[in-house]
C-alpha cells in the first residue's frame, strides 16, 4: 500500500517568478494597475464624512479614466482599448485597493457601459460610449427593485410605447416598482439604463432596457424623475446609492436599447428571437461580465486578507516550549496552519479558475467561435465561480481577521473595510443560492440530455458506476459484473492520497452521483403527480449540494489545467502543493458524505485529514512567498501589520 505520510524536500521559491506566472497574459495590465494603486492619491482613507468619500472616490475613477485603465474593453472607435480580457484583468486588480472605488468603476464602466455596449446598437454608442469611457457621464443601471430583485422578469416598472408621439412613456405603478439600490443614483448619475415590462399595444413582450435621462448639466432631477438617497450602508459608502421612480416620463422611442427587439414607429414589435424566454436570457446573457468581474475582485479581496493574516503570523510570537528560549511563530501552530493555509490554497485554486472563465469571456465578446451551447456553459460557470468566490472572500476575510487577534480588530490593519465592503458581494449581481440554483439546472438539463443520447453500453456503464455504494458492493459487483469491472475505480486504499487522478475521481464521483440522486428524486416526485414547483422546493438542499459539488470540480480541474501549463518544475512543485491542500481540504470538508455513500472508509477518512495537516506544513514552508506572488504592493496592503 502506498505511503500517505510523503514528504517532499522543501521547495525553494521564487515569489517574483511565481507573480510573473500567476499575472498571465495580462501582466502589464495588471502592473499598471498596480503602480497607479500605489500612488499618494489613491491611499486608503478611513472616517470621511459620506458625502466627501463619495466626492473622492469620483475624483479617483475620473483619475483612472484619464490614466486610460476603464475602457480597456470597449471598442476602439470610442477610444476604448478593444480587449476584454485587459479590462477584466485591471479590474480584478483594482480590488487590491478601495473597493468603493471598485465597484463605483464597477457600476459606471460594466454596468451602465456594458448595458449601452452589449444591448444597443450604433446609435446609442455614438451618442454615449465615448463620454462614458472618459467618465464625463455618470450613469446608472437601474434593475433591481423594492419589490423584485433576482426574479427580473417580474420587473414592476413599465414602458408604454404611445405611437401619437413616437415615446416611450416610463412608469413605476407603485412603492414596490421603485428602483432600489442603484449605484451612482444618489448624486452623481445623470442618465441610466432602466429595465422595464414593454406595452406595445395589447401586445407585453416582456423585460427591455431603455436609456433614461436622470438630471440636468447641474444635478437637478428631471421632470418626471424622484431620487432618493439609500443612506449610509454596511460598506461602500464612498459608491451613492439611490432609489429611482418614474412618473410617466416620456422618451423618444430610439432610446430603447435594440440589439435584440425593436419597436417601429407604427407600434409594430419586431425580433429575431420569437422565443420571449430565450430573448429574455440571451439579454441578461450579454451582461455576464459583471458576475465574473465580481468573482476576481472578491478573489483578489481575499488576498488581501490571507497577505496581511500570513505576514503576521510570521512575526507574531506566543507562548512555546517549556523552558524554551523564545516563543513560537503563530504560523508554527497547527492551528494557525489549518486556519489559514486551505484557504490559501483555495485562493490560488480559485485564481486559475478565474483565469479560465475570464479567457472564456474574452472570446465570447471578441467574436472568436462559441457556439450557444458554448454560451450557456459559460454562464454556467460564471455564476458558479462568483458564488464560490464571494463566500470563500467572506470566509477568508473573517478567519484572516481572527487569526490576527487584536490587532485584526484594528481599522488601520484594514479587515474592518474589508469585512464590510465585500460583504454584499455575496448577494449583488445575483444572490448566490439563486445562483446555485441556475447551475443546477443546467446541470439537470444536460443530464437529461445525456439520457436521452447515450447508447446501450454507455447507459450500462453509467448506472454501474453510480449503484456501487460500498467497498463490499464494490467487491461483490465485480465478481457479478465482470464485464465492467474497467468502470469500476480501484479500491481506494490501495491509491496515494496525492495522486491527483485520484482526487479528480473522488470529486467527478461525488458531483455525478449527487446529481443523478437529485434528478431520481424530482423525476419520482413529478411522476407520482406533485407539483413540479413544489417538488424542486422539498429537493432545494439536495440541488445547493449539486451545483456546489459541479464548482468545486470545475475549480480543481482549472487548478490542474493551471499546473500542467507551467514550464517551472520549482513552481509546478509548489502549485502541485496546494493543488493537494485545496483537493484533499475541499473532500475532508464533505467526507461525512462520503462516509455515508461509502465511498470512504473510515480509516481512510482519518488518512485524510492526517494528509492534510502535513500539507499544511509543507505549505507554510512556502507562505511568505506564496502571498507575496499575489504581488500587492506594500502601499496600497496599507496595513501596518504585514509591513516591514
Amino acid at each position: 500500500m502506498a505511503s500517505t505520510s510523503y514528504r517532499p524536500a522543501a521547495i525553494s521559491l521564487d515569489a517574483d517568478a511565481l507573480r510573473r506566472y500567476l499575472d498571465g497574459p495580462y501582466r502589464e495590465v495588471r502592473e499598471l494597475t498596480r503602480r497607479i494603486l500605489s500612488q499618494p492619491e489613491h491611499a486608503p482613507v478611513q472616517g470621511l464624512p459620506t458625502d466627501e468619500y463619495r466626492e473622492l472616490v469620483l475624483e479617483r475613477m475620473r483619475m483612472l479614466a484619464a490614466e486610460g485603465q476603464t475602457g480597456m474593453g470597449f471598442p476602439v472607435e470610442y477610444g476604448g482599448g478593444g480587449d476584454v480580457g485587459a479590462s477584466i484583468a485591471a479590474f480584478e486588480t483594482l480590488a487590491h485597493g478601495d473597493l468603493s472605488l471598485l465597484v463605483k468603476c464597477g457600476v459606471q464602466f460594466g454596468l451602465w457601459g456594458g448595458a449601452l455596449l452589449h444591448l444597443g446598437t450604433k446609435r446609442h454608442h455614438d451618442l454615449y460610449l465615448e463620454q462614458t469611457i472618459r467618465a464625463d457621464l455618470p450613469g446608472c443601471f437601474a434593475m433591481t427593485e423594492i419589490g423584485h430583485g433576482s426574479d427580473v422578469q417580474s420587473l414592476g416598472t413599465t414602458a408604454t410605447y404611445d405611437p401619437k408621439t413616437d415615446e416611450f412613456v416610463i412608469n413605476t405603478p407603485d412603492r414596490a416598482a421603485t428602483k432600489h439600490y442603484i449605484g451612482n443614483a444618489a448624486v452623481h448619475g445623470r442618465i441610466a439604463a432602466v429595465f422595464a415590462q414593454l406595452i406595445v399595444g395589447t401586445e407585453k413582450p416582456g423585460v427591455h432596457a431603455f436609456i433614461v435621462p436622470l438630471r440636468d448639466a447641474d444635478g437637478t432631477p428631471l421632470p418626471g424623475v424622484t431620487i432618493e438617497d439609500c443612506g449610509e450602508k454596511i460598506g461602500l459608502n464612498g459608491v451613492d446609492n439611490g432609489m429611482l421612480s418614474f412618473d410617466h416620463v416620456r422618451i423618444p422611442r430610439e432610446a430603447l436599447l435594440n440589439r435584440y427587439a425593436d419597436v417601429t414607429p407604427e407600434g409594430v414589435y419586431e425580433s429575431d428571437i420569437e422565443n420571449p424566454n430565450r430573448r429574455f436570457f440571451t439579454m441578461i446573457g450579454t451582461l455576464i461580465q459583471g458576475r465574473v468581474c465580481v468573482g476576481g475582485a472578491a478573489g483578489n479581496a481575499a488576498k488581501n486578507a490571507l497577505t496581511i493574516a500570513v505576514r503576521h503570523g510570521l512575526k507574531r510570537r506566543q507562548f512555546g516550549p517549556p523552558g524554551g528560549e523564545s516563543e513560537t511563530l503563530l504560523l508554527d501552530y497547527r492551528t494557525h496552519q489549518r486556519r489559514l493555509l486551505p484557504l490559501l490554497a483555495k485562493s490560488y485554486a480559485l485564481h486559475f479558475a478565474q483565469e479560465e472563465v475570464a479567457a472564456k469571456l474574452h472570446v465570447a465578446f471578441s467574436g472568436g467561435e462559441f457556439s450557444e451551447r458554448d454560451q450557456r456553459e459559460l454562464e454556467s460557470y460564471a455564476a458558479g465561480l462568483k458564488a464560490i468566490t464571494t463566500w470563500h472572500a467572506t470566509e477568508t476575510i473573517q478567519q484572516s481577521r481572527e487569526a490576527c487577534g487584536g490587532f485584526g480588530y484594528l481599522a488601520e490593519n484594514r479587515f474592518a473595510a474589508l469585512k464590510a465592503d465585500t460583504d454584499v458581494f455575496t448577494t449583488f449581481e445575483g444572490d448566490n443560492w439563486i445562483l446555485y440554483q441556475l447551475v443546477a439546472k443546467g446541470l439537470l438539463t444536460d443530464y437529461k440530455d445525456q439520457f436521452a443520447s447515450m447508447d446501450q453500453p454507455a447507459l450500462v456503464r453509467f448506472v454501474a458506476g453510480q449503484v456501487v455504494e460500498t467497498v463490499v458492493e464494490k467487491s461483490l459487483a465485480r465478481q457479478l459484473i465482470g464485464a465492467l469491472v474497467d468502470v469500476l475505480p480501484a479500491s481506494d486504499d490501495e491509491r496515494e492520497l496525492r495522486d491527483r487522478g485520484y482526487q479528480g475521481e473522488l470529486l467527478r464521483w461525488r458531483e455525478e452521483h449527487i446529481l443523478a440522486s437529485v434528478a431520481r428524486r424530482l423525476k419520482s416526485g413529478i411522476d407520482n403527480g406533485f407539483d413540479p414547483f413544489r417538488v424542486f422546493n422539498f429537493c432545494q438542499d439536495h440541488v445547493i449540494h449539486t451545483a456546489r459539488a459541479h464548482v468545486e470540480r470545475k475549480v480543481f480541474d482549472a487548478f490542474v489545467a493551471g499546473i500542467d501549463r507551467c514550464e517551472d518544475p520549482q513552481l509546478k512543485e509548489a502549485l502541485g502543493q496546494l493543488c493537494d491542500l485545496y483537493a484533499l481540504s475541499t473532500i475532508e470538508a464533505d467526507r461525512g458524505w462520503y462516509l455515508e455513500h461509502g465511498r470512504l472508509t473510515t480509516q481512510r477518512s482519518k488518512r485524510i485529514t492526517t494528509e492534510v495537516n502535513l500539507l499544511c506544513m509543507d505549505v507554510r514552508e512556502q507562505a511568505r512567498e506564496l502571498v507575496d506572488a499575489f504581488g500587492i504592493p506594500d502601499e496600497v496592503l496599507a496595513a501596518p501589520i504585514a509591513l516591514p
